[in-house]
């Protein structure tokens, strides 16, 4: 037997109006003369059905409640359950009990609403599985059930709510109060305190006790001075950790400004998120280890899900949130904003990230409606087919000449570096000097001769690319509309290829969420491809490169004489393809340039070259590194590369357990 369709009150309401309509009508064409009479009886009637509505709506709810008659199955069954419960007929609110009524309704009748007026949020997909589905309703925390049975009209549909407001209020306090450890270090405490006078360091330390006590005290942790070389030790709870997070760790510049004619800094170590109490010291220790590895001068916070490092002008995550990139994107436009003009440059022989970033940036300007150019030098750039593609696009006032940007150049002009952190190697010194104030935008790990004291540092090491970061805060400036063009959007992702390799190292999840936002933009992965086609100078070249390629303990140097200017990027895809060869752990690609010789070095992990590279006086990432070495011959690199792997070999052997002696050797 077919179930009728269940009709709503509205439903009702508007048939018997319908109907009267009609009886009017019919009684007008028998009775025409009966007109002034009917036109009564339309407002009598209205008047009517506006009070009978009301009043039927209040007898339905009554006697479908189960409060106007006994021994019913609904009142045996369903009314007398401690939890709220509803039935619904599709979307549509048939019946609840006494419970819904008064701690979700107010003790107010709303029968034959819709449930989602009701129950604001509320998805009955949701609510059909097992774990259900948790809303905040009448200032509480509630958890829904639901139970549907189909029908051929409407489904039926029966709600069962669970109050879990305590319930997540103990979880909540548990969750804050979880202990975390941190281990504190003064770094260098010998060579530091060891040639103060004795009043001296007991000034600094008291200053130190001092700040470090006000940092703990103002919860319920408590904070232990450990032997006498400046370290200390605190247990706190959550909810301090994350307010020290909040604030950046700012005690580290506090220690720093105690005297500045002392080089006092301190390094903290933080186990967080631990299951036990032994294991947030273990993760704290680490950290300590991580944090001093890393320079001192910084936090190191350890979770179950990696580092994160804070520091006086640095911080990077191994995992990114969202929340870091959008502060970033909100000071980088506040210092847009505030300057008369904007520069921005890149490193010296700028490359696909360089240049992507840089447009990138650029495209922030335009946003906030502020003049800007790219500093780059057209002849000595990696990157022309980038800015070809670019200036075709109808951007070519985007480019200027590094010595054609000093005359604009102001105390008020913002300079923005892109993928370098080095002074010595960006595109123009003359321009970091002459501008009022620095912003930097870095994936690569600081080292020696970074720029010191920027307005603005983004600097985060484990990005794949300069681009993956401003393509993270590029969707945090402007409006839905203001984002890059395709030209744009294909240069920030041929940026992101190249330092990944396709996508093959040093990649993450942000690394893959940006590649999907320039999708978005318009990016073709077919028109970024051509981005890295080479001529047939260039091919030449890197075969040469290739062929004159011989194996020094696991690794592939290739020495070069000079490379025309045009068919220079031939000598980073050398370097890439050397890896494909088997039994090669690194590559290093020597080209002579003038009077000096340019390196290139790759690995797939096995072997740090940034570790190498810096030895040589240059820098990088772990498998991307890179060295401009001066006054010196191709031949006596060679010997200087040969020199620092066995180097490194060597610490590496140090560093080995199982390469110490064992006892009575």
């Amino acid at each position: 037997m077919k179930r009728k369709p269940r009709w709503t009150l509205e439903m009702l309401t508007a048939s018997l109006a319908v109907l009267c309509g009609l009886l009017l009508l019919v009684l007008l064409v028998q009775r025409p003369t009966a007109w002034p009479l009917l036109a009564v009886l339309v407002v009598l009637w209205g008047i009517g059905a506006t009070l009978f509505r009301c009043k039927l709506r209040s007898w339905v709810v009554r006697w479908t409640s189960g409060t106007t008659f006994e021994k019913s199955k609904v009142q045996f069954s369903l009314e007398p359950l401690s939890q709220p419960a509803a039935l619904l007929s599709g979307e549509t609110v048939l019946w609840y009990n006494s419970q819904f009524r008064t701690r979700l309704l107010g003790g107010q009748d709303v029968l034959a609403s819709r449930v989602q007026k009701l129950l604001p949020g509320l998805d009955l997909q949701l609510c059909r599985k097992r774990e259900g589905q948790l809303l905040t309703l009448a200032d509480g925390y509630w958890s829904v059930h639901s139970s549907t049975v189909p029908g051929e009209a409407e489904s039926m549909t029966l709600l069962v709510l669970n109050e879990e407001t305590e319930l997540r209020r103990i979880e909540a306090e548990y969750k804050a109060s979880r202990p975390g450890y941190l281990a504190f270090q003064l770094d260098g405490y010998d060579d530091v305190f060891g040639d103060l006078m004795d009043s001296e360091r007991a000034r600094l330390l008291e200053g130190v006790n001092r700040i470090l006590e006000d940092m703990i005290g103002r919860g319920s942790g408590f904070l232990r001075r450990v032997g006498s070389g400046g370290r200390y030790i605190a247990v706190v709870e959550e909810r301090q950790l994350e307010q020290f997070a909040n604030r950046g760790y700012d005690v580290l510049d506090k220690i720093r400004a105690l005297d500045p004619s002392v080089s006092l800094s301190m390094s903290i170590g933080i186990g967080r998120g631990a299951r036990t109490l032994r294991e947030a010291q273990d993760m704290a220790e680490h950290a300590l280890d991580m944090a001093q590895g890393r320079g001192g001068d910084q936090a190191a916070e350890m979770t179950l899900d990696g580092f994160t490092f804070y520091g006086g002008v640095s911080h990077g995550v191994e995992k990114r949130s969202k929340v870091r990139s959008r502060l970033v994107a909100d000071q980088l436009v506040k210092l847009i904003k505030e300057a008369d003009h904007v520069v921005i440059m890149g490193h010296r022989m700028s490359d696909l990230d360089a240049i992507g970033a840089a447009e990138g940036v650029l495209r922030i300007c335009k946003i906030c409606d502020v003049p800007a150019v790219i500093a780059v030098r057209r002849d000595a750039t990696l990157a022309a087919s980038l800015i070809d593609a670019l200036c075709k696009a109808g951007q070519k006032d985007d480019f200027i000449d590094p010595k054609d940007a000093l005359p604009i150049i102001s105390k008020r002009t913002l300079c923005i570096v892109v993928d370098t952190y080095q002074v010595g190697l960006v595109e123009s010194k003359d321009i970091l000097e002459k501008c009022g104030k620095v912003a930097v935008i870095d994936h690569h790990r600081k080292g020696v001769g970074y720029i010191e004291n920027p307005a603005l540092v983004c600097h985060e090491p484990y990005s794949s690319s300069a681009s993956e970061l401003v393509t993270e805060l590029l969707q945090y400036v402007g409006e839905r509309d203001d984002k890059p063009n395709r030209v744009e959007a294909e240069g920030l992702l041929a940026g992101i290829l190249l330092d990944t390799q396709d996508f093959t190292l040093h990649t993450g999840v942000r690394t893959f969420e940006a590649a999907a936002a320039l999708r978005r933009y318009g990016a073709e992965t077919e028109r970024v491809r051509r981005l890295f086609d080479v001529t047939m100078v260039e091919y030449n070249a890197k075969a040469n490169l290739v062929e004159k390629a011989q194996m020094y303990k696991n690794c592939a140097i290739s020495i070069g004489g000079e490379v025309a200017p045009e068919a220079r990027v031939a000598i980073a895809q050398a370097a890439n393809d050397l890896l494909r060869i088997q039994g090669v752990d690194a590559s290093f690609v020597a080209v002579q340039v003038g009077n000096g010789v340019n390196v290139s070095a790759r690995s797939m992990g096995a072997v740090n070259v940034q570790v190498i590279m810096e030895s040589l006086g240059g820098g990088g990432h772990q498998t991307m590194a890179a060295a401009q070495l001066k006054h010196i011959t191709p031949q006596a690199a060679r010997n200087r590369i040969q020199d620092a792997i066995d180097q490194y070999y060597l610490s590496q052997k140090k560093t080995t357990p199982e390469a110490r002696p064992a006892k009575g050797e």
